[in-house]
């Protein structure tokens, strides 16, 4: 049983800020004195505060009263004031700019190299990373359980994908992540096949908040001669305190994606993406930087930036939030644990080899006790109690904890417990519904063309039973959690179609690319007999 006391990581950045424990003292000191600022934030309130007169974009002016009042009266005078263009001297432009300034303290703060502020999220950050790491070469090995904004990268950028497949909890349909061997497996067969990989693509954590060994997978690929790019779109408050795992920027990864605004606290849709102190970092970084500005907006959001630098400096300086959040979680999962209608998933964690360590601040919870689905139970906590789960499976409900949220656990645990009743009385009147365990998560089918030629080729509509052994036009990718099952190039199997019809029926799932709602008709390449045919 993996227990968050199990987890040893090394020494985080804002503890080594705080304490300089690895630093000379006088560098720990200047170190310290830089995070306490927010450098583009203070920018833009400097701009707003000098009162401007624009006669420029955005159409509202920046002006609260006159141009922006139907902003102002949603949300608040301050933020149309703040909602600056770009380009503006003493703010992003020229070397040396607040902006710039902004994303060298980041990338201190997550022991990158270099830092990118996204404002169209993680999903900008993979399509970036996708491109970039083309320069390396054309072929990249990707676990399965990969998001979908990295197939789309990997069709922008025109690379030829392999597979290699993650642990999967099948009890609960849970992808978790790769050990270091599995890695090493995976790109010794694809040498020996001819087919040298140059980069590598991982998940760490998962959507359920099981961590890999990053620096273990960094070795394995780096001996390989491939870049290691992680996932670690939930990790973004990974290496901000003593009881999280640490940043995988600091473990060895060459790229890392990050969600900052998951868990550690920026605007929705904002990320960012860190660039790895490695051996390839000099041949990354110009790559990375015309990768961002084929992926980036002429208009990003001062809005959103700003609130990446604020998060930013709230994470260096915020110990005793984190020390808060963790404690509330601890006492959830304590409270869960003495109610036998519950139990926590990630408490079996350590039964799965690839899993190292645990963010604490991800609770998945076993409902199954309950004779209710967990998209019942969630939907119920929704309904009844206005309570929001970040997610549900046939089995579980997974809580999202922010990394400087305060937790109400008390309100928690009445809203399950009375949502556990309500399910007790069902049971009772003998109305206890059937869980129906979806397909086993599907072998993916066999690459018969390559992506980017199959989803730009000349494609057609067909019902799903006659898609099965045909080629597909599009990636398809069951949420949650945006795993890709099938991308374009790809045989189409049985167990795919019954998967993806599996998920888009369900209650709260969807399938992503997919031509109907319930994914009875599938895009496939079309066939050049059947064309000439027609």
């Amino acid at each position: 049983m993996l227990r968050n006391d199990d987890i040893t990581p090394a020494p985080s950045s804002a503890a080594r800020v705080e304490t300089g424990a690895t630093e000379h003292p006088i560098r720990a000191i200047a170190r310290l004195e830089r995070q306490q600022h927010a450098p583009y934030v203070e920018a833009v309130q400097q701009h707003a505060d000098a009162d401007p007169l624009h006669v420029m974009v955005p159409g509202h002016g920046c002006d609260p009263v006159a141009g922006g009042a139907h902003l102002s009266e949603v949300f608040g005078a301050r933020t149309v004031e703040l909602d600056v263009p770009l380009m503006l001297d003493g703010i992003d432009l020229g070397p040396g700019s607040p902006l710039d300034q902004a994303r060298a303290l980041a990338a201190e703060a997550w022991g990158a190299k270099t830092t990118w502020f996204m404002t169209n999220g993680a999903s900008q950050a993979n399509r970036t990373a996708a491109l970039a790491v083309r320069g390396l070469g054309e072929r990249v090995l990707v676990q399965r359980s990969s998001h979908s904004s990295f197939s789309d990268g990997v069709l922008l950028g025109g690379l030829i994908p392999s597979f290699v497949a993650p642990n999967v909890d099948h009890e609960n349909g849970i992808a978790h992540g790769l050990t270091p061997e599995a890695l090493e497996t995976a790109l010794r067969e694809e040498s020996e096949a001819g087919r040298e990989v140059s980069s590598v693509y991982v998940v760490s954590p998962s959507y359920f908040g099981s961590t890999a060994d990053v620096a273990g997978l960094a070795r394995v690929a780096h001996a390989a001669g491939a870049a290691l790019i992680v996932d670690g779109a939930w990790g973004a408050h990974f290496g901000f305190h003593e009881d999280l795992p640490d940043s995988p920027a600091r473990l060895g990864a060459d790229l890392v994606i990050s969600s900052t605004h998951k868990l550690a606290g920026s605007f929705t849709q904002s990320a960012m993406l860190h660039l790895g102190d490695t051996e390839f970092a000099e041949r990354l970084e110009p790559l990375v930087a015309r990768a961002y500005t084929m992926t980036s907006s002429t208009s990003a959001s001062a809005l959103l930036m700003g609130s990446l630098d604020a998060s930013r400096h709230a994470l260096v300086q915020g110990h005793a939030e984190i020390t808060r959040a963790i404690e509330a979680s601890e006492d959830f999962r304590a409270r869960l644990r003495a109610d036998d209608r519950f139990s926590v998933v990630s408490d079996d964690f350590g039964d799965f080899a690839d899993i190292v360590a645990i963010d604490p601040l991800r609770v998945p919870i076993d409902v199954s006790l309950l004779g209710q689905s967990g998209h019942w139970v969630r939907n119920r906590l929704i309904d009844d109690h206005g309570v929001y789960f970040e997610m549900s499976t046939a089995t579980v409900i997974v809580a999202v904890i922010g990394a400087r949220a305060g937790l109400d656990v008390d309100r928690l645990m009445r809203s399950l417990d009375a949502v556990a009743r309500e399910a007790e009385a069902l049971r009772a009147a003998g109305e206890t519904a059937t869980v129906e365990a979806f397909p086993p998560l599907p072998e993916a089918g066999t690459l018969r063309m390559l992506p980017r030629a199959a989803f730009f080729g000349e494609s057609e509509l067909v019902a799903a039973e006659e898609a099965i052994g045909r080629v597909s036009a599009d990636t398809l990718a069951a949420y949650p959690p945006g795993i890709p099952n099938l991308m374009p190039g790809e045989e189409i199997t049985p167990e795919t179609v019954a998967f993806l019809q599996a998920v888009a029926t369900s209650p709260t799932g969807y399938v992503r690319g997919a031509a109907d709602p319930e994914v009875r008709s599938f895009r496939v390449v079309r066939d050049p007999l059947t064309a000439a045919q027609s």
